[in-house]
């Protein structure tokens, strides 16, 4: 899939290859879309300060976009109409470890509550979602805001965890000024 320059934005450059991580393979294909305030915005198009639309707390300014490559390792995707009519409206792929909100029959169904965050991996069907063959290298967009939020990508309500700071190298954490 091509990235699209959209009304001025640029793609986000890519990053490095990275082992797995804590939080599993979370994330987006490039060319999803978020609903924004500005309508639906590719993924890679998104910048540091947009202003995102979410479920829990409406609107959200974006604090960053992270890419990262997975290696070895098969998405899901989501195929048209898989979580209700236009969820997605078109085919997303996401990695298997990416939590997705389930407020309807399925989460009274299964698991006994009226929502629920579960891991698109875990909704593999093989039908309506679909687990890809392993990809040799997968890159996976995530959003970085301050809180935890559910945003709607392609429509599909989605979780992102918060950014979790990291220290600076140049930091003088456990040193004595002295």
């Amino acid at each position: 899939m091509q990235n699209a320059r959209l009304g001025g934005r640029h793609p986000v450059p890519s990053a490095d290859d990275h082992p797995p991580t804590a939080e599993g393979m979370t994330g987006f294909s490039g060319a999803t879309r978020i609903l924004t305030m500005e309508g639906l915005i590719a993924i890679d198009c998104l910048q540091p300060g947009d202003r995102i639309i979410t479920r829990d707390a409406g609107m959200v300014r974006l604090v960053g976009v992270d890419s990262r490559f997975h290696r070895d390792c098969g998405p899901v995707i989501l195929m048209p109409r898989a979580l209700g009519h236009s969820r997605p409206d078109r085919p997303m792929i996401l990695g298997a470890d990416q939590p997705i909100l389930l407020r309807d029959w399925r989460a009274r169904g299964i698991y006994g509550r009226d929502a629920v965050l579960v891991p698109a991996g875990r909704l593999a069907d093989g039908r309506h979602v679909c687990r890809a063959d392993a990809q040799p290298r997968l890159r996976l967009f995530r959003l970085l805001f301050d809180a935890q939020h559910v945003i709607y990508a392609e429509g599909v309500e989605c979780a992102v965890a918060p950014r979790v700071a990291k220290a600076s190298p140049f930091s003088h954490q456990g040193r004595s000024a002295g």
